[in-house]
């Protein structure tokens, strides 16, 4: 994610570097390196144009204190009109109403149903609600079944009139449907079209007067670019649509959408797709998102994500065992696992201030623990929790039964006591969170 324009900035305020004050001529021509990375993230020639001028006016004048270098100023400056450029702050998601209804709309292709489906569980597990969704594309073949395959696999009822053509009928009687049986949530997938046109302005119009709904979120494709903006911006002309899902954000290498979406539309992104899983869905942080643009990493929500898979009293008993030196591979094997359900990898080790730089070129993504994970999958609980009785013969059967050498077996015990020793110097030094989050940063390297 933005890497391409991460690189790109920092090549930017290399000009700066060993400048012992900030001139006109000196910003402007890193300023220059700035707009040519915004357009080539696809962010348009307008929005590039005056953010690169605000950014300069900011910096003009400015004194440089002698603790700060002017390359740093700048970034300090970049960073806030890039947030600024985002949407200040995270925009409000609170599900009121009963039912609580949510339209969704979109071209064909951005993944409007996945991310019906994404939305749908997200209500469930965040917000304690008992979600319907409702299969209102008419137009498109098997759109109605992939929402049922969707809904079944995560546990969600799907309102579907199979045959129907009238969208705003099956949303009528969706709703009818979701007070008669308890539902207080309604996520209403509606019909995309390969190009905006007229017919589908009217439809999609006729459901929202029916629905009336909490929330209109138009979702978009992050690799369409530009046109994703102009796209935005038709369909909030007709449906003032209260926010934005950008999805296949983890795809795009441009980003431009990402960042000119909310300055051209004035309506705030909500929410990021970041994978095909269907708890890959973000709430969009402007801030986090400048920070990683900006190479500072994301460890928020690096630290927001583990909470959700590692409870409080999960990361107690690990830290004891830290602290006690009793951290064993079984251990390790749990928290290559648990690492695993946070994410895309890549993704969450780039959210380590200076990971992405280090991990440039390099391919890394859930197999590459599947090796880790069969070698510790081959031992014996007791060699698990004693890996100094390893010995050659111990080795050798647990690289047959792991289908890997003895060469690996040993490169993966060095790797353990490197990071035991790490972990335990972290916990003694700055409690166990950061020792936690040093131990999943460590994995597979």
């Amino acid at each position: 994610m933005f890497d391409n324009l991460q690189e790109r900035f920092e090549r930017a305020f290399q000009v700066l570097k060993g400048h012992g004050q900030i001139t006109e001529v000196n910003v402007s021509e890193t300023l220059k390196e700035v707009r040519k990375a915004l357009l080539d993230a696809d962010v348009d020639y307008k929005t590039a144009k005056e953010f690169t001028q605000r950014v300069k006016d900011k910096a003009l004048g400015q004194k440089v204190l002698t603790a700060i270098k002017p390359g740093q100023l700048l970034i300090k400056i970049t960073h806030q009109e890039l947030t600024d450029l985002m949407g200040t702050a995270a925009a409000p998601f609170k599900p009121s109403g009963n039912p609580f209804k949510i339209l969704m709309a979109g071209l064909q292709g951005a993944g409007k149903t996945t991310h019906s489906g994404k939305i749908a569980q997200l209500l469930r597990n965040q917000h304690g609600k008992k979600p319907l969704l409702v299969a209102c594309d008419v137009h498109r073949p098997a759109a109605v079944n992939q929402l049922q395959v969707l809904g079944e696999s995560i546990g969600i009822e799907v309102y579907a009139e199979p045959g129907n053509k009238d969208a705003v009928a099956i949303v009528q009687n969706a709703m009818n449907h979701a007070k008669s049986n308890g539902f207080n949530a309604m996520i209403v997938d509606t019909a995309g079209r390969l190009a905006i046109d007229e017919a589908m302005m009217q439809e999609i119009k006729a459901v929202r007067e029916a629905l009336q709904p909490e929330e209109i979120l138009f979702t978009v494709d992050a690799m369409t670019g530009q046109d994703a903006v102009r796209t935005a911006k038709t369909f909030n002309e007709a449906l003032n649509f209260t926010g934005v899902v950008l999805t296949k954000l983890d795809g795009d290498t441009r980003g431009g959408a990402a960042l000119a979406i909310h300055s051209v539309v004035g309506k705030p992104i909500k929410f990021v797709g970041i994978g095909e899983k269907m708890d890959a869905l973000d709430t969009f942080h402007p801030n986090r998102m400048a920070d990683r643009i900006l190479g500072m990493g994301d460890v928020v929500s690096l630290v927001e994500k583990a909470q959700q898979v590692i409870s409080e009293k999960e990361a107690a008993q690990l830290e004891a065992k830290i602290r006690k030196n009793k951290f064993d591979l079984e251990d390790f094997l749990s928290q290559i696992q648990q690492l695993k359900k946070m994410g895309n990898i890549k993704d969450l080790m780039g959210m380590i201030p200076g990971m992405s730089k280090a991990l440039k070129g390099i391919e890394l993504d859930d197999n590459s623990f599947k090796q880790v994970e069969c070698i510790i999958q081959s031992m014996t609980p007791d060699e698990r929790a004693r890996p100094e009785i390893l010995d050659s013969r111990r080795k050798e059967r647990i690289a047959r039964g792991s289908g890997t050498d003895v060469t690996q077996v040993n490169r993966l015990l060095k790797q353990f006591q490197d990071m035991k020793k790490m972990m335990q110097i972290m916990t003694k030094g700055k409690g166990g969170k950061r020792s936690r989050m040093a131990g999943l940063s460590s994995l597979g390297r």
